[in-house]
């Protein structure tokens, strides 16, 4: 069986996508900051995971090695975003930005450098960060979201940057966009009232569609969930 670890697995498209691998028969390792009930209930190893913490994931990571066992998925899917009143030109904090940096971006990183040397061991890995299109600046026509939107342009430099590094490695990386899903992410609760927004499963289901069609000559690159190209 294919080994999977997936971040942000205890609810909203994190939790999908781990029920989705598991339905497709992957070995699923399912991290989070907090293990609830619904992820414990599901037939997957589940961890307490904080990727704003070197110490955690390194936690997880010498678990990982114990097992000796190749990754054929990395799925990075945890994030957090601050309200619009706290992540606004005139408000936003030194705090809210380190905090939002610490889980979107520095965290993803670090637990795909810890991985990576079980990631090389499998036979064709892949690599996929949740992003999203308020962090594509040659997207940007509303503004706001200071800490938010930068964190997840950070995060696709960081991809693009993995993508060349591991190219010649054999190791894809794709950076993916959601679109409006309705989740526990977005505390207003304006996202539902969105025409456009999905449930977490449809997001997930055709996200891992995209990641399963998509190989070496696409790496590097940027998908919608519903399968074309973004603008960096």
């Amino acid at each position: 069986m294919p080994t999977a670890v997936v971040t942000g697995a205890n609810s909203g498209i994190g939790h999908a996508f781990t029920k989705q691998l598991i339905s497709e028969n992957y070995t699923v390792l399912a991290l989070d900051i907090v293990v609830g009930q619904e992820l414990k209930d599901l037939q997957c190893q589940s961890f307490k995971c904080d990727l704003a913490s070197s110490d955690s994931i390194a936690q997880f990571s010498s678990h990982f090695d114990s097992l000796n066992e190749p990754l054929d998925i990395l799925l990075n899917i945890a994030g957090i975003m601050a309200s619009k009143t706290d992540d606004a030109l005139g408000s936003v904090s030194s705090s809210t930005l380190l905090s939002t940096f610490q889980t979107n971006t520095f965290g993803p990183l670090l637990l795909t450098q810890a991985l990576l040397p079980s990631i090389l061991k499998a036979k064709a890995p892949k690599i996929a960060f949740m992003s999203s299109r308020v962090g594509s600046i040659a997207d940007n026509t509303s503004g706001g979201a200071y800490s938010y939107r930068a964190s997840k342009a950070a995060l696709n430099s960081i991809g693009k940057s993995m993508a060349m590094d591991l190219k010649d490695k054999g190791v894809p990386v794709f950076l993916l966009h959601p679109g409006f899903v309705i989740s526990g992410l977005d505390k207003s609760g304006e996202t539902k009232e969105n025409p456009e927004a999905v449930m977490p499963e449809e997001a997930a289901g055709k996200l891992w569609e995209v990641v399963k069609s998509k190989g070496i000559a696409e790496t590097g690159t940027f998908w919608h969930r519903e399968g074309f190209e973004l603008p960096w």
